[in-house]
């Protein structure tokens, strides 16, 4: 089969490589579509925490696809694991796939799919309800844009985090309430009952003082690397607003209830309270330049990898 394999430059380069076989309680997927998403980037650079990553890596860690084989053969579904998701195959444990719609669209489901289920459990996380502020850090990335639908939905007003006045007014049309930009300022002048962080690293604590009392700051990304030292400080400091910090990983989250937060996610896209956004769909050739992309945080959204 082709996939695309880290090199020792670090640069990706499509090859053919064996096809995986699946071992007991795994399943090998026929893949469709491919999400690509900040953790590939970690992974060739051998940076993802509990992933070797690295040279003759194969990256991607979720895909949408057909079981070819075991007792899921012939089921279409939404499948996870640590790595190889940037091939024609993928194999991961029967635990780990969960069910498509025959009628989905593969790379509006891709685009769904683990951003998803960490925006929807975040805000859950966080115990949002209407009429609270929440506010969105990262909020045009494949897990914001989809955090920022999701709170809107709930109905709280919210305020969207991002670069430029273009991803802005797409970020209005998806239902933030108030757009910053971050170019302009470091943070916002304001308090928020809720914080989604999808970015992390150094502006951390500045966001964290955000919070007014009984707020809650979700870290549900780490694209700008690990929280500053200054966190803990800035939780003391605000000690008499009671403020919670939470880390959310999908890692942590038992087989039935990630089939149950992703039965209500295809039942919001289903009702229309929620959109894939698709930045670009590339082919499997193209995984290095996905990469590039991925690492300067230029898209806005999913971006799709198409093996076939």
């Amino acid at each position: 089969m082709r996939a695309a394999v880290v090199q020792e430059s670090g640069e990706l380069a499509t090859a053919e490589v064996a096809d995986p076989v699946p071992g007991p309680g795994q399943v090998l997927v026929d893949v469709e579509a491919i999400g690509a998403g900040y953790v590939d980037v970690m992974i060739s650079r051998g940076e993802y925490p509990g992933a070797t990553g690295g040279a003759g890596t194969v990256p991607g860690v979720e895909v949408v696809g057909r079981v070819r084989t075991g007792d899921l053969a012939g089921r279409r579904v939404l499948a996870f694991a640590g790595s190889g998701g940037y091939a024609e195959q993928f194999v991961t444990s029967a635990d780990a796939v969960l069910p498509v719609p025959e009628d989905a669209d593969a790379t509006e489901v891709v685009a769904l799919g683990m951003n998803a289920l960490v925006a929807h459990l975040a805000l859950r996380r966080a115990s949002v309800a209407a009429g609270e502020s929440v506010l969105v850090r990262g909020a045009g990335g494949g897990i914001g844009v989809l955090a920022t639908q999701l709170a809107r939905a709930i109905g709280a007003d919210v305020t969207a985090i991002t670069s430029s006045q273009a991803r802005g007014e797409r970020l209005r049309e998806l239902g933030a309430a108030r757009i910053f930009d971050r170019t302009t300022a470091e943070v916002p002048g304001e308090s928020y009952d809720v914080v989604i962080d999808t970015v992390a690293g150094p502006g951390t604590a500045p966001h964290l003082g955000l919070l007014g009392a009984n707020g809650r700051y979700v870290l549900a990304g780490a694209a700008g690397g690990l929280p500053s030292d200054d966190v803990v400080g800035t939780l003391l400091r605000d000690f008499h607003r009671s403020p919670s910090l939470f880390a959310f990983s999908l890692n942590s989250v038992a087989a039935p209830d990630l089939l149950r937060a992703w039965e209500e996610v295809v039942a919001l896209w289903r009702r229309g309270d929620l959109t894939p956004v698709v930045h670009d769909r590339l082919e499997l050739t193209d995984a290095a330049q996905v990469i590039e992309l991925l690492g300067r945080g230029a898209p806005f959204g999913k971006v799709v990898l198409l093996p076939r």
